[in-house]
């Protein structure tokens, strides 16, 4: 019998299942980019719904979507505030300087998350000597801060803040799912604060492709214009936008399974004398942690060896992610292996 791989990597490594392959090969489809498509209209229709917003733009990646909303916003000379950990900063290709012509200001916030005083603290003055701040950027959850969640009063005061001061904020919510399954705040409720979100199908949701940029009607107008200019304007795409319609009907209740079984997991490594880590510190679906006098690369090497697989984020420092295809089994499975090789 095969040996099963556990997948730790990322949320990002699930397949479709047959029966989102069915209703996606069962898809009504048109050309998106003349507005044809019936199934992708059906999904920007839901997940703008979803969050209280007007419209929504179905783009290939979380990192499209967050550069539209990025480009969509600003002018070239403006600067943009997140935390120093923020995926916009670190893992897309400074495409915010490339593209957009923005600068960006970075805060030490804890795990991610930060408060309006942070804010005020690096606010420019108005003054022709300095570049205009523009938009705060919060990503919720943080994937670098450990699928830490923002609390909604955080929220609240950075909002107080951008309203004070005439700032954009925009939601890097590819895991909002997952926030969304912790809190059970819903959609529509954090989407008041925002003025733009970026969501992602194809992490804990399982799609196999696609994300959404969500606001205005006036805002979703220009950032369908810069997705024509950045080559994501796609044909009878009503393909994969079917799987995200799956996604969001049948996949998005079980999510709160993987924030579980990260618990489980980070309460199991936690017992590891060579493993350092809080448990408490876990709130969703990722979990990081040091692994002291043994050299990350070394454990990650072993574990693959023994069919669990997952990455390194620094020398002494590994990341596990749950997703929908790695079960309560599977977790106590890692674990027993892990105490076996080390």
């Amino acid at each position: 019998m095969e040996r099963k791989i556990i997948d730790l990597r990322s949320d990002t490594v699930t397949k479709p299942n047959y029966p989102m392959r069915q209703f996606m090969a069962n898809a009504e489809v048109g050309d998106d980019v003349l507005g044809d498509d019936p199934t992708v209209k059906k999904l920007e229709k839901l997940v703008a719904e979803m969050f209280g917003k007007e419209a929504a733009l179905f783009v290939p990646s979380g990192t499209m979507a967050n550069q539209l909303a990025l480009r969509s916003q600003t002018e070239h000379g403006d600067e943009i505030i997140m935390d120093k950990t923020a995926h916009m900063y670190n893992y897309e290709g400074g495409a915010a300087a490339a593209l957009s012509g923005v600068t960006c200001k970075l805060l030490s916030g804890e795990r991610g998350i930060f408060d309006g005083n942070m804010i005020k603290e690096v606010l420019r003055p108005i003054n022709d000597h300095f570049p205009r701040t523009r938009m705060v950027v919060i990503e919720n959850t943080s994937n670098r801060g450990g699928g830490s969640i923002w609390p909604l009063e955080m929220i609240e005061d950075v909002n107080s803040i951008c309203k004070e001061r005439g700032l954009k904020m925009h939601l890097d919510g590819a895991r909002i799912w997952n926030a969304m399954a912790e809190t059970e705040i819903p959609a529509n409720k954090y989407g008041r604060y925002f003025d733009s979100i970026s969501v992602c199908f194809s992490k804990g949701l399982g799609a196999p492709i696609g994300s959404a940029v969500i606001g205005s009607s006036e805002l979703i107008s220009r950032a369908r214009r810069f997705r024509k200019m950045y080559g994501g304007g796609m044909r009878q795409v009503g393909i994969i936008a079917a799987g995200a319609i799956f996604a969001l009907k049948q996949n998005l209740k079980r999510i709160i399974e993987d924030n579980q079984n990260a618990k489980i997991l980070a309460e199991g490594l936690n017992k590891f004398p060579f493993i350092e880590l809080n448990p408490r510190d876990v709130q969703t679906n990722i979990v990081i942690f040091n692994t002291m006098n043994i050299e990350a690369e070394v454990l990650r090497s072993r574990l693959e060896k023994e069919g669990i697989l997952c990455l390194t984020t620094s020398r002494f420092s590994i990341r596990m992610v749950t997703n929908l295809e790695v079960t309560r089994e599977d977790i106590h499975k890692s674990l027993e292996i892990l105490g076996k090789i080390v």
